[in-house]
């Protein structure tokens, strides 16, 4: 059973979560922004947001007493490996569906919704 948060340690569980908020939308982002626009050096900024997430996420672990229990603790190192590497299934899998639809379309006109009719 998890004992709960010590009173003390409320304070680092309130911005360790926010850190994580703000860390994990920092890495989508800028992972996203580093491959559209094919800048390897957004993709270091993209690693060091994750490792701001991992220090987040592991600093909320140990505040709220998550590492107690073994099934918490493995709960925490999959989050942390699934959201590590989210964004690259979903990044393979957007350009593969895409990819496919272009060559569908290869051979058609565009569809102009402004257009007068």
């Amino acid at each position: 059973m998890l004992e709960p948060v010590k009173l003390a340690n409320f304070l680092v569980v309130f911005l360790s979560a926010a850190s994580v908020i703000l860390f994990g939308a920092s890495y989508a982002l800028l992972f996203a922004w580093a491959r559209l626009k094919a800048h390897p050096r957004l993709m270091y900024l993209a690693y060091a947001a994750f490792l701001g997430l991992a220090a987040a996420v592991l600093t909320l672990a140990f505040a709220a007493n998550l590492f107690n229990n073994g099934f918490w603790t493995f709960i925490v190192l999959l989050m942390l490996a699934g959201y590590f590497a989210a964004p690259h299934a979903i990044w393979h899998l957007c350009v593969g569906t895409h990819a496919d639809a272009a060559e569908k379309s290869a051979g058609s006109q565009p569809i102009n919704i402004f257009q007068q009719h």
